[in-house]
């Protein structure tokens, strides 16, 4: 069928869209190349528009929007939702999604991004989130509880987006059996909070007996979030893509950049967040004016305090974080932040207590040893006391 990718109000590109696969199979005009995703511009040529480059990365672009592969019990919600794999959710709800304004207009048809966007309007989230969140195996029978954004949600965590007193949320659970990662989740957050680097809030809920953390949504109807990994697809490789990354961001005027993406790997070294990939961070740009207007809340944090396996008597971690392409030891990662002693260290008094005590506060949920919530604390005071060292030095 004939279909238009629009941004927001804006027609961005005519193409064939073939609704079976869920795959663009021929492009019939570009119109508005300038507010397309920010990845699809590097392989856009104006007399080729049928490019195998662009018309391949068009629909990379548009299938990763949907539920990846690797979800934690993909199969069980697949069943639930009584679908065979998540590109045919794509295009229940136009494609739209709480990150950006990109949607699937039908050719000709009158259809207004005011009608149906997720941010304006309601959805029925209810049967979606016990199919992502509970541990039961019923399947949906409402087909309107397929058209939400939770068919265009990104990660590997059980997740489901809900709509509270109007305000649009984000719950998450653990990875597996484990109950862990809503808990770094709002540590993250407090850590944040008390050295006041913007981040998003997550505070924790439940659903069913269920730990999940919980956090608003930080797009609205006229921003989008942009990743790194947009980003730096548009910037030649080098040695030292963090360096250029934060270029390419203070070209675009965004002030303090590299000190705010100085900030974010300050508290992954602080949490050992092992998990900084190139699409969770970012930028946020209006829709409108397609200007940047600043770096991305800090977000998604779960895969921190890394705990390899555990038992009794000790932990085994993983001391690797991520630097763009590479991996590497989160000592050499901290090196990176010109000014360390701008940190208030200080305000980090009591944290680990703080923390011992959330996770003592659910611990007749969670199961978790009084052992284990030990050595988490004794590992996170050490990273805590370690920063510390490294700014006395810095003095």
């Amino acid at each position: 069928m004939k279909e238009i990718l629009m941004n927001k109000n804006v027609e961005i590109l005519i193409a064939e869209y073939d609704t079976g696969p869920s795959v663009y199979t021929r492009i019939y005009r570009v119109k508005n190349i300038n507010y397309a995703p920010c990845i699809l511009k590097s392989f856009y040529v104006e007399n080729d528009i049928n490019n195998d480059s662009f018309r391949t990365n068009l629909n990379e672009w548009f299938k990763g929007r949907g539920i990846p592969s690797w979800r934690d019990k993909l199969d069980l919600l697949l069943h639930r939702l009584n679908i065979i794999a998540p590109y045919e959710l794509l295009d229940k709800a136009f494609g739209l999604s709480l990150s950006d304004q990109y949607w699937l207009k039908p050719y000709d048809s009158n259809i207004s991004y005011n009608d149906i966007n997720f941010f304006d309007n309601d959805f029925d989230y209810a049967e979606f989130m016990e199919a992502s969140l509970s541990t039961n195996s019923k399947q949906i029978k409402k087909e309107t509880s397929l058209k939400t954004p939770n068919n265009t949600t990104d990660g590997m965590l059980k997740k489901a987006w809900i709509i509270d007193n109007g305000i649009r949320y984000l719950l998450k659970s653990g990875y597996k059996n484990d109950s862990l990662q809503p808990f770094n989740e709002v540590l993250a957050s407090e850590i944040c909070e008390r050295l006041g680097f913007n981040h998003v809030k997550y505070t924790i809920d439940t659903y069913k007996d269920i730990v999940v953390s919980k956090c608003p949504c930080f797009i609205t109807k006229d921003t989008e979030f942009i990743t790194c990994n947009q980003i730096i697809n548009n910037i030649k490789r080098h040695d030292n893509d963090y360096e250029e990354y934060i270029k390419k961001l203070e070209d675009n005027g965004i002030e303090n950049a590299r000190k705010k993406v100085e900030n974010m790997y300050i508290l992954d070294f602080i949490i050992m967040n092992e998990d900084r990939h190139l699409n969770n961070f970012g930028i946020i740009r209006d829709v409108n004016t397609l200007k940047w207007i600043d770096v991305a809340p800090i977000f998604d944090n779960g895969q921190s305090l890394n705990i390899e396996y555990y038992d009794e008597e000790e932990i085994h971690i993983s001391n690797n974080g991520r630097l763009f392409y590479e991996i590497k030891s989160f000592d050499e990662i901290i090196k990176l932040i010109k000014n360390i002693k701008r940190i208030d260290i200080n305000k980090l008094d009591g944290i680990v207590e703080w923390f011992d005590n959330l996770l003592h506060q659910y611990q007749y949920l969670t199961k978790m040893s009084d052992k284990r919530i030990e050595k988490l604390c004794i590992l996170l005071n050490r990273q805590i006391n370690k920063l510390k060292e490294l700014i006395i030095e810095n003095n």
